[in-house]
């Protein structure tokens, strides 16, 4: 697992990062770290992007074209960045409630267009750096700032959300199958389209303490026990399915990029070009 090359993408000055120990955070940037140098990136080449959130700490770590945004507009700026620069691989980290809650309709229209972004999801089911709020990803009967009897929201599927909104690459991991994000990651990255990977981590400080996982390895013991690879989850009953999340990639399809699209039927067609 280990990739000498990782520090060639890092900023190393920035170490050690200010994550609470036991997040899960570090965990999926090193994943990212290791997909890219696997897959050989210059990371001149790379456009780095984030909101607000723990999530959007992540950009300065990293050694890319970085870009730290305002909370649920992240996408808007990527899809500016891909649109003028359409060379650039551009990745995108949210949180769920970055993503999901302020930024919500950015995310549908995102994957609608199936515009060449990498969006990946830091889903730790809580608002972990401004105080511990409910998210639209908090499971039920979880207690949170806002919840102090327990939630009693129904949470986003993001995997379904995604693939019923139009993304050509759905997948999930978490920050405990450490192996098999790394592949998942790669593959989001390397594939052309917009991708969405909804990653599972942990929040020891404002959701496991609140819910009795007070221990960093309680709360990655939590997220073990509850994801279950698509293929065993496929063969479980419906009662066996409450609770659980599989993992792995659900949609992996070659279609039209909206960035390639749109230069056809719009700006070569406003310069004269046929």
């Amino acid at each position: 697992m280990y990739n000498e090359n990782i520090f060639d993408y890092m900023r190393t000055e920035k170490l050690p990062h200010i994550w609470c120990p036991g997040c899960g955070h570090g965990i999926i940037t090193a994943s990212i770290v290791r997909a890219i140098s696997n897959l050989k990136l210059d990371k001149n080449n790379i456009a780095f992007v984030s909101g607000i959130g723990c999530s959007g700490r992540t950009p300065g770590y990293l050694d890319f074209n970085t870009l730290h945004t305002t909370h649920g507009r992240s996408l808007t700026f990527s899809t500016g960045i891909k649109m003028a620069k359409p060379k650039l691989k551009v990745i995108n980290v949210l949180g769920d409630g970055d993503a999901l809650a302020i930024g919500g309709n950015h995310f549908i229209h995102a994957c609608r267009r199936n515009i060449d972004i990498t969006a990946i999801i830091y889903n730790n089911s809580i608002y972990g750096m401004t105080g511990g709020q409910f998210s639209p990803t908090t499971p039920d009967g979880f207690i949170a700032s806002t919840t102090p009897y327990g939630n009693c929201d129904p949470s986003f599927d993001v995997v379904k959300l995604a693939s019923a909104a139009g993304a050509s690459f759905v997948a999930r991991g978490d920050a405990f199958h450490v192996l098999q994000l790394d592949k998942i990651l790669q593959k989001a990255i390397d594939h052309k389209g917009f991708s969405v990977v909804d990653v599972l981590t942990t929040c020891p400080t404002q959701l496991g303490r609140r819910n009795k996982m007070k221990k960093p390895w309680e709360n990655l013991d939590y997220i073990a026990n509850q994801t279950v690879s698509i293929k065993k989850y496929e063969t479980m009953s419906e009662n066996e399915k409450q609770g659980k999340f599989p993992i792995g990639i659900f949609i992996e399809e070659k279609r039209d990029e909206y960035v390639e699209t749109y230069t056809k039927r719009v700006i070569n067609k406003a310069k004269g070009r046929k």
